[in-house]
């Protein structure tokens, strides 16, 4: 493992959704943008908070997207832009240290793609 250096910092951004579709949605554009490597969804959550001076509880989506800190303005406002929340939650996590192949290639994942560059494969799951 190592801690991430001159290189570009990355990072682990929650977001919540209030169903599937909004959920799977904002995953497909965050991965097909290049605003994140890889997005996971870890499924019903229960989340109770007040809104409007009221208690309020609510069944939502939970997902964690792995990106560079270069790219969670782009992010921020591309997920603002799907979501049907008017304040969404989206707060990004600094990752610490990290297996570095992985790392990589989140950092090359998430870099715009220029017209003639190949896409790099995902870190072999078993070698």
């Amino acid at each position: 493992m190592s801690e991430p250096g001159h290189r570009a910092s990355c990072v682990v951004v929650l977001i919540t959704a209030p169903d599937a579709d909004s959920a799977a949605r904002i995953a497909a554009a965050l991965i097909e943008e290049r605003l994140a490597a890889c997005v996971g969804r870890l499924g019903r959550i229960d989340s109770r908070f007040r809104w409007d001076g009221k208690l309020e509880s609510a069944s939502e989506e939970l997902l964690l997207a792995k990106t560079t800190r270069e790219r969670i303005d782009a992010l921020v406002e591309r997920v603002r832009a799907l979501h049907p929340y008017q304040v969404p939650e989206i707060i990004a996590l600094p990752i610490v240290a990290g297996f570095e192949r992985y790392l990589d290639w989140v950092r090359a994942e998430t870099t715009p793609a220029a017209p003639d560059r190949q896409d790099p494969s995902p870190p072999s799951r078993v070698e």
